[in-house]
């Protein structure tokens, strides 16, 4: 299909309970560029027939010159041999318009892990996060700059039994966040280790996040109103 990137790449992740369908789509170059939307459907057991809804815009990294289409997805399901397939035709709208998008046709085969499942995702329903960065175990000199949305909010700080605190806001009005630890250097005893605490409204979360001078380590938080109903705290 034809898209904003170089590359594009569609993944659906679908969860599908009786007639009902439902999950998150990436429209995507690579982990660093993308779009991903939630979508609601039906499934026909009988004809293996499903129809997907995208539906709001949980997160995204595009160039300015993108525009994001809302699609609805029409696909019936195969095997041949080992290979699942889902193939049929998208049609859509520009986000926030009645303006249609360019048709497309799509063929999607399932794979084993998504491109998107070594990036943690919090869902929260609050207004302010707080972020509080710790050495993992022994303290042996590591430091690291953290980046929010790609821009630089900490740079070279050591990590210590005490914390490096930062607040983000998160809302209707920005509903995604991303933060991404580099290492600047490994410490005494590598890989580059921390232990983050997040704090959102009442429930805490704690991440162990690791990175090398050649890796990087991030975590998404994600603007969801019901996030409060649930009780995951870790």
């Amino acid at each position: 299909m034809k898209g904003c990137f170089p590359d594009n790449n569609i993944e659906l992740q679908i969860s599908i309970k009786g007639e009902n369908a439902n999950g998150d789509s990436y429209h995507y170059q690579d982990v660093n560029n993308y779009v991903k939307k939630n979508f609601k459907g039906s499934y026909n057991a009988p004809l293996k027939k499903l129809i997907l809804q995208e539906g709001l815009v949980t997160t995204y990294h595009i160039p300015r010159n993108c525009i994001i289409c809302i699609k609805k997805y029409v696909l019936v399901y195969s095997k041949k041999g080992n290979q699942e397939m889902l193939s049929g035709e998208w049609t859509g709208n520009i986000v926030n318009t009645t303006v249609d998008c360019q048709l497309g046709t799509i063929v999607l085969t399932r794979v084993r892990e998504s491109a998107f499942k070594e990036i943690p995702e919090i869902k929260v329903d609050t207004g302010e996060i707080r972020l509080d960065f710790y050495d993992n175990a022994e303290i042996d000199g590591d430091s690291i700059t953290v980046l929010v949305n790609r821009n630089v909010v900490i740079t070279h700080q050591r990590l210590t039994a005490k914390p490096i605190t930062m607040h983000l806001k998160i809302d209707p009005q920005h509903t995604f966040q991303e933060i991404e630890m580099i290492a600047e250097n490994l410490g005494s005893i590598p890989p580059n280790t921390a232990l983050l605490i997040i704090t959102a409204g009442k429930k805490r979360y704690r991440l162990f996040l690791s990175s090398s001078e050649s890796k990087s380590a991030m975590v998404r938080f994600v603007y969801d109103e019901e996030a409060g109903k649930t009780q995951n705290l870790y």
